[in-house]
C-alpha cells in the first residue's frame, strides 16, 4: 500500500494511492463508515496501519466503482511532508565508503555515525530548500528513509520488520562548510530551518521486494550525482533498527534516515531530487537566502 499526505480542504490529509488518483481517509470514513485518524502519524502512533490496509486489500474495495468519483486526481494532488511531528528523527553520517570519501572521512566501521534533526527543519515534496546565510557550502543528500510503526526497545536483528511500517524517500542537507571547520558542530550544520526533505509517498514493506537491491540516487538538475544500492551499505538496514532500538525507545513514527551514496552542493535555482528505484521521486527547488532581496 501507498500513503501521501495531501493538502485538502485546508488540511493535510493522508491518502491512499490508487490507479485513480489519491483516496483521501476522511473520505473513506465517510463512504465506507469507518473511524480512522486523517493523518498519518496518527495512523501510525494509533497503530491502525494494518487495519487500513487489510481493508484496501480486499476485493470490495479494490473494484468498488467509486473510487474514481471519491479520490483526488494525480494531476491536481498538492503533496505535504509526509507528517510534522515525530518524536525522533534520526540520520546516519558516512554509510556509504564513496560518501566518506566526499568528505575526506574516515568511514565509521564499529558504529554508525549517527546523528539527530529537530523537526523544524521538515519539509515536503515541491517545496523549497534555503540555504541559510551562515553557510556558503550547503550540500544535499539523497537517502532511503525508515518509518517505526511500533514503539520498541531492544529489537534484534532478526526482528527488525516487524517494528518498522515502510518506507519513503529523503533529501537530507548539511551546511558543509560549518561541519569541516568544526565536527563537533554536526548538529547545528544539520538542523537549519528545510533541512530535511521527506515524501511524497510512504510505501508499505510488501511494496519491495528486496531492500538491498534499491538504488539511491542523488540527482541535481537532471544529473545523477551520486548512487548505490542499499545492499553497499556498511551498516544495513536490520543493524540499524537495532543499534538505534538499543540507545533509545522508538515510537511510531519515528524516522530513520540511512545515509546517502553522495551528496551534491547546492546552489541557487538547482532542482535537486532523491530517486529510488520505482518509487515516485522526490523533488525540491533551491534557494539561497543570501542572494534574496
Amino acid at each position: 500500500m501507498e500513503i501521501a499526505s495531501i493538502h485538502f480542504e485546508g488540511n493535510e490529509i493522508a491518502c491512499i494511492k490508487i490507479d485513480q488518483g489519491y483516496l483521501p481517509i476522511p473520505i473513506i470514513n465517510q463512504r465506507f463508515q469507518k473511524d480512522w485518524p486523517a493523518d498519518l502519524l496518527s495512523i501510525l502512533q494509533g497503530e491502525k496501519l494494518g487495519e487500513i490496509k487489510e481493508w484496501f486489500q480486499s476485493s470490495i474495495v479494490n473494484f468498488s466503482a467509486d473510487l474514481t468519483e471519491l479520490s483526488i486526481p494525480q494531476e491536481s494532488a498538492s503533496f505535504a511532508p509526509l507528517y510534522r511531528l515525530p518524536r525522533k528523527i534520526w540520520g546516519i553520517g558516512l554509510n556509504y565508503q564513496a560518501h566518506a570519501e566526499d568528505l575526506s572521512a574516515k568511514l565509521p566501521d564499529t558504529e554508525p555515525a549517527s546523528f539527530m534533526k529537530p523537526d523544524t527543519t521538515i519539509i515536503g515534496h515541491n517545496d523549497t530548500i534555503k540555504i541559510p546565510e551562515l553557510s556558503k557550502r550547503t550540500t544535499g543528500e539523497a537517502e532511503l528513509g525508515l518509518i517505526f510503526g511500533k514503539k520498541c526497545r531492544n529489537v534484534n536483528r532478526d526482528n527488525w520488520q516487524s517494528v518498522i511500517a515502510g518506507f519513503t524517500t529523503i533529501i537530507d542537507m548539511t551546511a558543509e562548510d560549518i561541519l569541516q571547520r568544526n565536527p563537533r558542530n554536526l548538529t547545528q550544520a544539520k538542523s537549519f530551518d528545510t533541512f530535511f526533505s521527506f515524501g511524497p509517498i510512504f510505501y508499505t514493506l510488501d511494496e519491495v521486494d528486496d531492500f538491498s537491491l534499491l538504488e539511491v540516487q542523488t540527482v541535481i538538475n537532471g544529473e545523477m550525482q551520486a548512487k548505490n544500492t542499499v545492499g553497499n551499505m556498511t551498516f544495513p538496514l536490520d543493524y540499524l533498527v537495532s543499534y538505534h532500538s538499543q540507545i533509545m525507545t522508538m515510537l511510531p513514527g519515528d524516522i530513520l534516515s540511512t545515509g546517502t551514496p553522495g551528496a551534491a552542493v547546492l546552489r541557487d535555482g538547482d532542482i535537486i531530487e532523491c530517486q529510488i528505484s520505482d518509487f515516485l521521486p522526490l523533488k525540491n527547488h533551491v534557494i539561497d537566502l543570501k542572494l534574496e532581496g
